[in-house]
């Protein structure tokens, strides 16, 4: 089994050369190309209010995307709705919370922001457990967020502002890839989507997050390479010792 020409659905970094797939192409002579699988479509104000949603009575939101920043902000100006000063922000991590700067002046909000992961930010949720809480999300969310959330027994709502939908791959030769990488069940969706007709053969799946892990496996898919783990706490990292433990492999049949 080779490793030479990897897809990651996702977005490509402003400069690859600093992220780390820019070092895992130049470490093992990888082919690293991006391409989103998912677009977002924003929910209009009145589908909003249709689904009994509303910004009234909330005095904090949960901010777990630049999308939900956007289409928060869009949605609230669609509905004429003045956010006041006082409201609190809370972001998943410092970069969505510097996002911010878009639509506030930064330093004169309440922002609070965790270091990556939502049970980071969970813990200063439970500091202002007295505030009501928006919790902005697409139509397809990750449910460990809101158990996490009522097993706390914060008081927040769930707003629907954006949906995902399958992008168009049609111009993909999906098989001239040795590895697709997916970061949410709606990119597995994707894939399926846009190739009904998909085998996987010898494609190496890469996934991250559990429920990605899960998409895949439902699909009745085979996930080859499944991050974060205890050992690679990254995509990056996991991918790094897979193939190392490849080119291991091959060395010693070589023997």
């Amino acid at each position: 089994m080779k490793v030479k020409n990897i897809l990651v659905s996702q977005p490509k970094p402003v400069d690859i050369t600093k992220s780390p797939y820019g070092e895992l192409s130049e470490k093992y002579n990888l082919n690293i190309e991006f391409r989103k699988f998912i677009s977002i479509e924003g929910i209009s104000s009145q589908e909003f209010r249709m689904n009994k949603n509303s910004f009234n009575g909330h005095t904090a939101v949960i901010l777990t995307s630049r999308h939900a920043v956007d289409h928060f902000f869009r949605i609230a100006k669609e509905l004429r709705h003045d956010i006041p000063d006082t409201f609190k922000y809370f972001c998943n991590s410092e970069s969505i919370a510097y996002y911010l700067q878009k639509y506030v002046q930064y330093r004169k909000r309440k922002i609070f922001f965790g270091k990556q992961t939502f049970q980071d930010l969970l813990e200063l949720i439970k500091k202002h457990s007295e505030e009501k809480f928006l919790v902005p999300t697409s139509d397809i969310p990750s449910q460990s967020m809101f158990d996490m959330l009522d097993k706390e027994k914060i008081n927040y709502a769930q707003g629907v502002i954006y949906r995902t939908v399958p992008a168009n791959l049609s111009d993909i030769d999906i098989k001239s890839y040795d590895m697709l990488i997916f970061f949410s069940p709606a990119g597995v969706d994707s894939l399926l989507t846009n190739f009904p007709d998909y085998k996987q053969e010898d494609q190496l799946l890469a996934a991250f997050g559990p429920s990605t892990n899960q998409a895949i496996k439902d699909s009745g898919l085979r996930l080859d390479i499944p991050a974060p783990t205890q050992s690679s706490p990254s995509m990056a990292m996991a991918i790094d010792e897979y193939i190392t433990a490849l080119e291991k492999e091959k060395k010693q049949k070589k023997k």
